[in-house]
């Protein structure tokens, strides 16, 4: 594989070293989320992107990279993609957001129902964790119980019910915490055990179809099955798979109904909106027309501007029109097979793995001991952005071209050229600074 020491040497960060201090003097960890903080990235990494253009990025110092994860995979289509932008932008130009709903919430909440067959109703959040929280909320009072059953899944809200049961639970009452039980994916006999420990008070099951492990065949019918024998609603989070695994949600690719389902992320190309969606005899119990106590569902000052929910309008559409879908899991593959050629052919096996559906991929990092390194998962950031990639995760977007894709392949080739030194040599030889660490920790 050819060097590209000379690209290496010109890779600077200056006015980001210059800007970073200043963020965590004035925003507490210097980013609005953390999966974006410094503690995420190598001591050699952009601090702050500038600007975007389909899959490629340009930070403060002017240096570009092709991006992988687009916006924690909120951004399918690319970043400014142009349709969106120009829909986003009529719609602000009528003003964005009135005393009265916009007919655009209808236009858009109808959308989604013809592209997600368990939609009866919709309401509209700004992110994921609105919709989340909100159909925990929504189960509790459908059902009068209090425990929620969560997957033991990576994220699903930044509200308590959730945050409550990671190591980061600092600040949340541990009354609340003990609502919150949790199961194991592709273990159906850890679900049913939660039942049996505390029957008729599990309100509902949350989960995600798959992450980067699938589903064993029969697992997920099996959930549903459980759910329905014990009262209990299921909640399919699809912040994820949705619009990514299927244009008809996981639910559709694997063949299940939920009766409550999230989304968010690519529904809007970027642009903030969340989406509860469900069966209607849940769903109208945020309503106005039923006889039973009222519950308090997603009433967001922002909930529904205009710009958002056009350009979610026309995001929707593009996925229709031009089988984003199938672009996505047409670009994983080339890049997942690219990169497994690579690890064969450096005897990494075992070492560096690509894990996930094609659409959604990410990596795991090992030492040579073959256990999970945080240390070999910073060298590799640093080396893949050393040669133009910016990658917590190997996350596709409709705007990664096969120029994109084969650039890519031939930077992390050579990224893990020096991974296989680092195995023999130690990390510490090659990394600059310290490791990366998980976001749920205890303490920093």
């Amino acid at each position: 594989m050819a060097s590209r020491i000379s690209e290496k040497a010109e890779m600077k960060f200056a006015k980001s070293k210059e800007l970073q201090p200043k963020a965590h003097g004035r925003i507490p960890g210097g980013a609005h989320t953390y999966a974006k903080g410094d503690d995420q990235y190598p001591v050699l990494a952009p601090g702050f992107i500038a600007r975007g253009q389909g899959c490629h990025v340009w930070d403060v110092d002017g240096n570009e990279f092709i991006e992988y994860g687009m916006g924690l995979r909120a951004v399918g289509l690319g970043h400014a993609y142009k349709p969106v932008i120009e829909a986003a932008y009529r719609a602000m130009l009528l003003g964005n957001n009135f005393t009265r709903p916009s007919p655009l919430e209808l236009d858009c909440a109808d959308e989604l129902a013809g592209l997600i067959e368990s939609a009866e109703m919709v309401k509209f959040g700004k992110n994921g964790s609105d919709a989340t929280s909100g159909a925990v909320k929504l189960s509790r009072a459908y059902t009068g119980r209090d425990l929620i059953a969560r997957c033991d899944q990576p994220f699903f809200s930044v509200d308590d019910w959730f945050i409550g049961s990671t190591p980061m639970s600092a600040g949340i009452p541990k009354a609340i915490q003990d609502l919150t039980l949790q199961f194991h994916y592709n273990d159906i006999a850890s679900l049913r055990n939660l039942f049996e420990q505390h029957p008729g008070k599990i309100a509902c099951v949350i989960m995600e179809a798959a992450t980067a492990v699938e589903p064993l065949p029969g697992f997920l019918a099996d959930v549903q099955k459980t759910c329905k024998e014990n009262g209990a609603v299921f909640i399919l989070d699809e912040m994820i798979t949705g619009f990514r695994w299927h244009l008809g949600g996981a639910q559709k690719y694997y063949g299940i109904t939920p009766d409550l389902s999230t989304f968010g992320k690519c529904i809007g190309n970027g642009f903030s909106l969340g989406a509860l969606v469900g069966k209607r005899e849940i769903m109208e119990r945020g309503g106005i027309e039923h006889a039973h106590e009222r519950v308090f569902l997603l009433s967001l000052t922002h909930g529904a501007e205009s710009h958002c929910l056009a350009a979610a309008i026309e995001t929707m559409r593009t996925y229709k029109r031009e089988k984003v879908v199938e672009q996505l899991h047409k670009q994983g593959e080339r890049l997942r097979n690219g990169i497994n050629k690579i690890i064969q052919e450096l005897h990494l096996e075992g070492y560096f793995e690509v894990l996930g559906k094609a659409p959604n991929l990410v990596y795991a990092t090992r030492d040579r001991e073959k256990n999970p390194s945080q240390p070999y998962r910073t060298l590799f950031l640093q080396e893949t952005i050393q040669r133009g990639l910016v990658a917590p995760s190997l996350v596709v977007s409709y705007s990664h071209s096969d120029a994109d894709i084969d650039r890519s392949i031939e930077a992390i080739g050579e990224a893990l050229v020096v991974y296989r030194k680092a195995l023999e040599d130690g990390a510490e030889k090659y990394l600059v600074g310290r490791p990366v660490k998980p976001v749920f920790r205890k303490f920093n």
